[in-house]
């Protein structure tokens, strides 16, 4: 039977094994951030108005 080793006396590479395992998946998930392909608040360039006569 092991004995029991406080975490803090453990060695790097057991410290990493009990971290791996405590981690948890994405489940499938991207964890990139996603951006909204056709969204209204998108900045844009151009103007609103092209052939806009109102400074003349």
């Amino acid at each position: 039977m092991d004995k029991f080793v406080s975490y803090d006396k453990m060695s790097k590479k057991e410290k990493k094994k009990i971290n791996d395992e405590k981690r948890r998946d994405w489940n499938g998930v991207s964890p990139v951030t996603k951006v909204v392909p056709d969204s209204k608040k998108v900045y844009k360039r151009k103007p609103k108005h092209k052939n806009d006569d109102w400074e003349q």
